[in-house]
């Protein structure tokens, strides 16, 4: 398997720490905050599939904010399916 080197910038480890600690975000915006934070520290995680379908549904609605656009698009630029 090939090493994963992508790592998360600053600016959306500060956006995933942000919708970590909000009280109004949804599940899935945890789940993709949580899911880019991890990354950040360990460079060999994969994110897997499910996260992967989950990152590409919220691309494709209107029903996220920006932020956690900028998130789901983090996953799936961080994906190693995508070496």
């Amino acid at each position: 398997m090939h090493k994963n080197t992508k790592q998360l910038s600053k600016q959306v480890a500060s956006i995933a720490e942000k919708i970590l600690h909000s009280q109004d975000a949804s599940d899935a915006e945890k789940m993709l905050a949580a899911s880019a934070l991890s990354r950040s520290n360990n460079s060999d995680t994969d994110s897997g599939i499910e996260l992967e379908g989950l990152a590409s549904t919220v691309l494709r609605s209107p029903r996220y904010s920006d932020e956690t656009k900028i998130l789901a698009g983090s996953i799936l630029v961080q994906s190693n399916k995508a070496l």
